[in-house]
């Protein structure tokens, strides 16, 4: 799915290969983060995520938040349930969540940063695939909250 969007194109799968859970999701930032706070989140994740082992991607742009992780299952287990608890960001969609042997589609990204201009299409294809109507609106908002601003604006709709 993420592939026409400038994300790397399909691991390669072999049963000697770690297995690793994967995880994608968007959200909403919360009023108060800014590209200094988002800053601050990914030298966070780096330093943390090096030792759990876990890479990935952040995109964050009209205070859209996405993310691609990556890492062991029992690590991101507890990741997972951080993120769903964590106040800086809301209307959280999971878009993935899988679990194979396979080797990582970002091996040297403890967690990186990268500009935005592929989010929007990525949104649309979720909520054209989405099934949960949680998910569904959550997906609405977001879009309706990108389409309201300038890209890279930061306020609530």
């Amino acid at each position: 799915m993420f592939d026409e969007y400038n994300f790397p194109a399909g691991a390669e799968f072999d049963d000697a290969a770690p297995t690793l859970q994967t995880f994608v999701y968007c959200s909403r930032a919360a009023e108060d983060i800014d590209d200094d706070a988002v800053g601050r989140i990914v030298e966070s994740a780096q330093r943390r995520n090096l030792t759990r082992g876990i890479t990935g991607v952040l995109v964050f742009g009209s205070g859209v938040f996405f993310q691609w992780i990556e890492g062991p299952p029992a690590q991101m287990k507890n990741l997972i349930a951080g993120l769903h608890a964590d106040p800086r960001h809301y209307d959280i969609v999971s878009l993935d969540r899988s679990e194979e042997n396979r080797e990582r589609l970002y091996p040297n990204w403890e967690m990186e940063r990268v500009e935005a201009d592929s989010i929007i299409p990525v949104l649309h294809d979720a909520l054209e695939t989405a099934e949960d109507e949680n998910n569904i609106a959550a997906l609405k908002r977001i879009l309706e909250h990108i389409s309201a601003g300038p890209l890279n604006s930061l306020g609530r709709t």
